[in-house]
């Protein structure tokens, strides 16, 4: 991991221009963020208020898939690609609270993620964390850290969180996350929530055009039905790909719709 210090700004900084991995922050009540993060994430929440609970769905989502890789099917290998910055119960500590053996790999290619990655690296000393500077745009960097710390001889869960609809050719999509599924073994799963434009479809596409023209980095939503290509040939479980407010939702999850999609496979 390459530090970062006062005297080497990151080559992608600029606190002017919007970046989603801050709006986000901001929306989930997070300091780490700028003016111009919060004037936007203002704005889009003046146009699509339900953004908010699309926020908290989405990281609801990630608390409850990785409880189900770690307790329910035994999975000690996580590698959550899209990391975000660091909030309350991260994959690390909502895995290792329940598997201290647990191995998990952050990626994020945000500067603002890598001066946390010291936080997101605090393991439990039974398991490891490890963090990667990569884009997803180049799946093969990212599985060639990632063997640092993971053994792709055994099953590994990976996690594509609000990241995919960052890559806005299709077909480039498709086969990053076909390259990532083939090179973890037979038993692993792939989680992926991506922004749909199914529901409130004119507000959707509104904040996709309003983000594109003014932060970075921009945006595709996509139906349903192209979500779900993302899972063709491998197991797709239930209930399928759904708002993430119903993917296997607790007694204290809101009942409401979202516009972020989400699925879980299983490689068989």
């Amino acid at each position: 991991m390459r530090p970062m210090t006062g005297s080497q700004p990151h080559p992608n900084f600029d606190a002017l221009v919007p970046h989603s991995a801050r709006l986000w922050n901001y929306w989930l009540g997070g300091k780490d963020n700028f003016a111009s993060d919060r004037v936007a994430g203002d704005e889009i929440a003046r146009r699509f208020p339900s953004i908010i609970d699309l926020a908290k769905a989405d990281r609801a989502f990630l608390q409850r898939v990785v409880r189900y890789f770690v307790a329910d099917q035994g999975i000690r290998q996580i590698l959550d690609i899209g990391t975000g910055l660091p909030t309350a119960d991260n994959t690390h500590e909502v895995a290792q609270s329940i598997a201290p053996e647990s191995r998990i790999v952050y990626v994020d290619n945000d500067p603002l993620v890598l001066v946390h990655a010291r936080a997101l690296l605090t393991s439990n000393p039974a398991g490891a964390t490890d963090y990667i500077e990569a884009d997803l745009h180049n799946p093969d960097t990212i599985l060639r850290d990632a063997r640092r710390t993971l053994d792709f001889d055994k099953p590994i869960a990976i996690t594509l969180l609000g990241v995919v609809h960052f890559i806005l050719d299709e077909e480039e999509a498709q086969q990053v996350v076909r390259q990532l599924a083939a090179a973890v073994p037979p038993g692993s799963y792939l989680a992926i929530a991506h922004g749909c434009h199914d529901i409130r479809k004119a507000e959707a596409d509104d904040i996709v055009t309003f983000w594109n023209e003014r932060g970075r980095p921009k945006i595709v939503y996509r139906s349903s039905a192209e979500i779900r290509r993302f899972f063709d040939g491998l197991e797709l479980l239930q209930p399928g790909v759904v708002p993430c407010t119903r993917w296997c939702p607790g007694p204290k999850d809101p009942d409401i719709d979202v516009n972020q999609y989400c699925g879980v496979v299983r490689k068989p």
